[in-house]
């Protein structure tokens, strides 16, 4: 992650070709080596790094809010509203959600704000089944009913008291899935169907790569570690957010 954020104050271009270093080794001008077009592997790196977050995060956040957004009104309004939008999620749900992302992206286009879009087309689902169950639980408790018999309107309840008691474990879904999102990126990458050459992405960096893999096999390794890294990070970041929040590690923590 460190490597991502740092990608727009490293001093080499991803893009530039030099075709005087095509598949040159690991030197102390070229940390990582390059690829077949010359291009400082390293600096491609760190540029996939930062697509990969900058995907993630924006596939997360517009998910969230969508997601977030559907599971309020099916599980706080109830009735025919929430028969519809539940059966909207499983159909959503009906189908792997790489195959779905990937033909979404390919009837969208390439290009990285399709990209987004295709992703976060998949992932709201799981934001607003998690957030209709949280509001079936909470739309009886005492401090609902109690604003309700108050006189205030359904959505100012929804939006004052609803929101903030279900937002940790929203975010702690958020923050798990931040991991797939990245490795969904990469894997459209792969395909060709994600970021489009001569952008650099993990996933196409690896797709270029197998085709050298066994002359070259670093070309294939390091977006592959970076890969491993960068969901290994999220998942562990998620992890320990859900433990911050679990009321019962309060305890623990005093």
């Amino acid at each position: 992650m460190v490597i991502a954020l740092a990608a727009a104050w490293q001093g080499r271009d991803p893009l530039r070709v030099d075709l005087t270093q095509v598949y040159a080794g690991v030197s102390a001008e070229h940390w990582l080596g390059c690829d077949g077009l010359g291009r400082d592997v390293l600096a491609r790196l760190a540029e996939g790094l930062r697509l990969s977050l900058l995907v993630g995060a924006n596939v997360v956040l517009l998910g969230f809010a969508v997601g977030t957004a559907v599971g309020i009104c099916a599980g706080w309004f109830g009735g025919w509203l929430d028969a519809l939008l539940m059966r909207l999620v499983d159909v959503v749900l009906a189908f792997p959600g790489i195959l779905l992302a990937i033909a979404l992206a390919a009837m969208l286009g390439p290009g990285i704000g399709n990209l987004i879009l295709a992703l976060a087309a998949v992932g709201w689902v799981g934001f607003a089944r998690l957030a209709r169950g949280q509001v079936l639980v909470l739309r009886h408790a005492p401090f609902v009913q109690a604003a309700m018999a108050a006189g205030v309107s359904p959505l100012a309840v929804a939006w004052r008291h609803l929101l903030p008691n279900i937002a940790a474990p929203l975010l702690v879904e958020a923050s798990l899935g931040l991991a797939g999102v990245v490795i969904g990126e990469a894997g459209l990458s792969f395909l060709g169907v994600g970021v489009q050459p001569p952008e650099a992405s993990l996933g196409s960096m690896i797709r270029e790569g197998t085709r050298v893999m066994l002359v070259h096999p670093w070309l294939v390794v390091w977006p592959g570690v970076a890969l491993f890294c960068l969901t290994l990070a999220a998942n562990l970041m998620g992890d320990a957010l859900r433990d911050y929040l679990d009321v019962r590690t309060v305890p623990r923590r005093e």
